[in-house]
């Protein structure tokens, strides 16, 4: 093989050949701006290929990439995700620039969550390392701006997320990854990005955001209407006597936590009907602007503060409820002003007793491929779920799992019945209330006690989706940002289970034929 020094091959790739004049898109599936894939350079695509050919390259991958990177290459895969991008504007497939390939979108989302990176480290990363340019398809071309690929990103909803995920649970079973014999289903949950919830907090962040609405707006109008009074030193001054008051003990403490909470309540009333008045000179015309862009913008200005508004007047109402009632569970109760539909979730973990996010249910067939998950608007009951998990187990597979194994929380009597209708041959599914003489020895018998031992795998899933894959908490905003989020972690973590368990395939292979 051909030597090559490094310094030598940094300035090749620091000055890569002068490029041929721009070929003219190839219109295909309605349209030549959106591609599926780059269209070959002849003189730079020679030019790379000779510089992987100086290096071995192929001993740099990992040995999940080689397998991931000819699963990815389906076409089903890609033409998914050039759907979506034809879709992205109404003449998005026939007027402006030649966007990212939908290969290179499909393959970047993937790394990206295989490594629980950022957009910005992700571009950073592929940018230096040539294999991740060979396996995202990228190889000389520009890498786009961090920006664009989290545009990108949204551009894939939950729908198109599952889409992808069914595609690559299709090929772990043409491949003979899973079978189907056997299911296990475990529930975990996954945080919202927001702080620690307290009322103090949350009455401060009110402030803080109306008075930075209010602030912009006045920079654009002037001395137009109303003047706008800033509160935010007050309000941080109440902050800090909350904080002080809430680690002190007795009535005296208790008596003055309810003097800062009822100062604290005080001003944020005032910041909200001062911007209540704002909103309104928007609507009437007193705040106004000649100028076109201005105005769209302080129309846009009013729309938030309309939409931080009922917010804002919740936390003041659960507020009020809690410290001079001492309500705690009020009616429409929100933990986040930025992330409305984040759940209050006890799980009983005694490191964790509370957590605020969505819950997630993971269910698996062999190999720890994860053939289904679904993020719940509202928590249901494990004991609920066991049923349609073995339902949806036979709609994605197309068979009846032999085995069920879920912990004590997916028990429940109905479903247990109804597996068993559905042709599961053994439910392991423990109860540990008052058993039955039957049900003790049922428990005890060796299938349920090896199933119960397989089942704990899921535990080991969960934790790796969590460490791995940044499921631990969802950096994606709003509900859709969170299904995203979790799609395209469990497809990682597919990919990469796919990966290992085909090398460990050819490796036995390889094995057996050397054998004298």
């Amino acid at each position: 093989m051909t030597s090559i020094g490094w310094n030598k091959l940094c300035a090749c790739l620091l000055r890569p050949p002068p490029r041929a004049g721009h070929a003219p898109p190839v219109r295909s599936h309605g349209g030549g701006v959106v591609e599926i894939r780059y269209r070959p350079a002849p003189q730079e695509e020679e030019w790379f290929a000779q510089t992987l050919r100086a290096l071995p390259l192929e001993s740099w991958w990992e040995d999940w990439m080689r397998h991931a990177d000819r699963l990815l290459a389906d076409p089903e895969l890609v033409n998914t995700v050039h759907q979506v991008l034809l879709k992205r504007w109404p003449q998005s497939a026939t007027r402006g620039r030649l966007s990212t390939p939908a290969e290179v979108v499909l393959r970047l989302l993937v790394l990206k969550h295989v490594r629980n990176w950022s957009y910005g480290v992700l571009a950073r990363e592929v940018r230096a390392n040539l294999v991740y340019r060979q396996f995202t398809r990228m190889g000389l071309r520009r890498m786009p701006h961090p920006k664009t690929l989290g545009k990108l990103g949204l551009l894939l909803g939950p729908t198109v997320v599952q889409q992808l995920h069914q595609r690559v649970v299709a090929q772990a079973q043409a491949e003979k990854v899973i079978r189907g014999h056997k299911l296990r289903v475990d529930t975990t949950v996954t945080e919202t990005n927001i702080h620690y919830p307290t009322d103090s907090v949350l009455l401060g962040d009110s402030v803080r955001v109306l008075t930075r609405f209010m602030r912009q707006i006045t920079e654009v109008v002037g001395e137009m209407g109303e003047k706008m009074r800033n509160r935010q030193r007050s309000v941080g001054r109440r902050l800090i006597e909350i904080g002080r008051a809430s680690r002190g003990r007795g009535p005296q403490m208790q008596k003055k936590l309810e003097q800062g909470y009822r100062k604290l309540l005080g001003s944020t009333g005032q910041v909200v009907a001062q911007a209540k008045r704002f909103s309104q000179e928007i609507g009437q015309g007193v705040k106004r602007s000649s100028d076109v862009w201005q105005q769209a913008a302080l129309e846009d200005l009013k729309k938030e503060i309309d939409r931080m508004l009922p917010g804002v007047q919740q936390v003041v109402r659960q507020t009020r409820a809690r410290i001079f009632q001492g309500i705690t569970n009020s009616a429409g109760k929100i933990v986040s002003l930025f992330e409305h539909t984040t759940e209050i979730i006890r799980k009983g973990k005694p490191g964790k007793p509370t957590e605020f996010g969505k819950m997630i249910k993971v269910q698996e067939a062999e190999n720890q491929i994860i053939v289904a998950y679904e993020v719940y608007d509202q928590r249901p009951a494990d004991s609920k779920l066991l049923l349609p998990a073995i339902e949806q187990h036979q709609q994605r597979l197309g068979v009846v799992p032999r085995v069920a194994a879920g912990d004590a929380g997916f028990f429940s009597a109905a479903h247990e019945t109804a597996a068993q209708k559905l042709g599961v041959a053994q439910v392991a599914v423990p109860f540990l209330g008052t058993q039955s003489a039957q049900r003790r020895k049922r428990q005890k018998e060796r299938w349920f006690r090896q199933a119960q031992k397989w089942r704990i795998g899921c535990e080991g899933r969960i934790s790796v989706l969590k460490r791995r894959h940044g499921l631990r908490r969802c950096l994606y905003k709003g509900d859709a940002g969170m299904h995203r989020w979790v799609g395209l972690g469990v497809i990682a973590d597919n990919l990469i289970n796919i990966g290992r368990v085909l090398t460990a395939r050819l490796t036995a292979k390889k094995s057996a034929s050397d054998a004298p």
